[in-house]
């Protein structure tokens, strides 16, 4: 066989598991918006079953000696080239998957099914032992894992890995300290100053209307709604089931229109990457996200950078005052926009500003690197929370509610996913201070409601390369240099020194 046509059968072989795939996200999606409580155990065979199936397509040892029939031929000769990334990237997913026991996927796959219903329980009920064997389970079954995974560094570096290419933990702790130092004196600062009121943000606002209005702010900016959805869910999230199929979920509270509109920001930079991708190579890796920490970087420029400034409001504030004249009639541009951007410390990540945000993360890293490696038994997390966030934040969380059972990512077995967060935030600064070199006029484009100069400028440096550079190469080839947490950290200090008159 030709090297041509050995690569043509690797792309043919990726389209395929792609479909697959999508079908087991389905599940997933339904999972979380309509599914009855009573069909968790059901699922739970449904998607260790798929994922068995979807294991052995990846495991198929036609994809090796197609792999191998490219791999030094003249068709990857250029390291750079889509032809040789893609190869790249399949030989990468492909020995992963082949160092993965069938047993170990379908075990992994019925047991977060079950865990993420008992820790919605657990989280309801305050009741920690009600995750806990669940948790356990996870832990042992991630250890596994990472010691079959062939990753020649520490277990948590194989989980992260996965997520993030290239990434460590001694990088990414590195990285959490710096900006722990960095951002700790001016949230310091702040705390010692009068804050804005935040009282006009928890007036009362129609959920039927924030849905409505959440939708009209989507299209705005480019997501396409003939092509995907806004839902509600428990938890905000987005999926992308294939071409022409993302869909977004999102919660909204009456009294806290700040949590669901932001909620609806970052999952809409999720859905424009998703949405952004070249169809053409719908199914292979150059029509998949470079990494999570790039996906993370999309939602969080939207919802940080963009949407928590000036310009994005001097548009849509007139509009929201129209869609909610009870609670907004009578109030100011630069209060609401000093509103939205009020620091205060909080137990609670999914609530937390974008000064204190990655503190936060902080301290789930830390713990679940601790879990991997063995240094922290599942049964003592409570309490390291606890300690943890003293230690970090000055705050402790009222109970375990608010304290180790706010998020549902260690019930789904996403152990190494939390840094990505971080990563995707200082990327995001990079991004977004790139775009403005690029776009000298953004600021007044987006204050007359014109955000396409942006998306279209995301959709060519970012979305239309699909995996073909890893996201430190991407990073490199756009902001000019490697990642780097300083433009970060210039950024909210430019922002809140000027806001708090520091």
């Amino acid at each position: 066989m030709t090297p041509q046509r050995a690569y043509d059968e690797l792309l043919r072989l990726s389209r395929d598991l792609n479909v697959f795939a999508s079908c087991a996200d389905l599940l997933e999606w339904d999972e979380e918006t309509f599914m009855p409580p009573g069909a968790v155990a059901h699922r739970g065979e449904q998607r260790a079953a798929l994922a068995g199936l979807l294991h052995d397509r990846a495991v198929d040892p036609r994809w090796n000696d197609l792999l191998a029939a490219v791999e030094g031929s003249a068709l990857v000769a250029d390291p750079d080239s889509p032809i040789a990334a893609t190869v790249r990237e399949l030989r990468r997913e492909h020995d992963r998957q082949v160092r993965l026991p069938r047993r170990l996927v379908e075990e992994q796959a019925r047991v977060t099914t079950l865990a993420q219903r008992a820790w919605t329980e657990a989280r309801e009920e305050s009741d920690f032992s009600r995750l806990l064997p669940h948790l356990q389970r996870i832990v042992a079954l991630a250890r596994e894992q990472a010691a079959v995974s062939g990753h020649p560094g520490p277990a948590y570096d194989a989980l992260l890995d996965h997520y993030e290419p290239g990434a460590t933990g001694q990088a990414v702790a590195s990285l959490m300290a710096s900006l722990g130092a960095a951002l700790r004196p001016l949230v310091q600062a702040i705390a010692a100053k009068r804050r804005p009121r935040a009282a006009l943000l928890k007036r009362e606002f129609p959920v039927d209307r924030q849905r409505l209005f959440a939708q009209a702010v989507a299209a705005a900016l480019g997501f396409d709604l003939e092509r995907g959805r806004l839902d509600i869910g428990a938890h905000p999230f987005c999926i992308a089931l294939g071409p022409g199929d993302t869909r977004m979920a999102v919660r909204f509270s009456d009294r806290a229109f700040a949590e669901g509109f932001f909620f609806l920001l970052h999952e809409v930079g999720h859905g424009l990457y998703e949405q952004g991708l070249d169809t053409a190579h719908a199914g292979t890796p150059l029509g998949r996200p470079a990494s999570i920490g790039l996906h993370e970087s999309q939602a969080r420029l939207w919802e940080n950078q963009i949407g928590r400034g000036l310009p994005f409001w001097k548009h849509f504030f007139p509009r929201l005052k129209n869609v909610f004249p009870e609670a907004l009639g009578t109030a100011r541009l630069d209060a609401f926009h000093a509103a939205i951007n009020r620091i205060e410390v909080s137990p609670l990540r999914a609530q937390a500003d974008e000064l204190t945000y990655n503190l936060h993360i902080w301290v789930r890293f830390d713990l679940e690197r601790d879990m991997v490696e063995g240094r922290l038994d599942p049964k003592d997390l409570p309490e390291a929370w606890r300690a943890a966030y003293r230690a970090r934040l000055g705050v402790e969380p009222a109970s375990d509610a608010d304290g180790c059972l706010q998020d549902g990512h260690w019930a789904e077995g996403l152990l190494g996913y939390f840094p990505t967060y971080t990563l995707g935030n200082v990327y995001a600064a990079q991004l977004i201070a790139a775009a403005r070199r690029d776009l000298p006029d953004l600021d007044d484009a987006m204050a007359r409601g014109d955000f396409s100069p942006l998306l279209l400028w995301l959709r060519a440096k970012v979305h239309v390369h699909g995996q073909r550079f890893r996201p430190d190469a991407l990073i490199q080839r756009i902001a000019g240099g490697p990642p780097d947490h300083a433009p970060l950290v210039r950024a909210l200090d430019d922002k809140y020194r000027t806001l708090y008159n520091l």
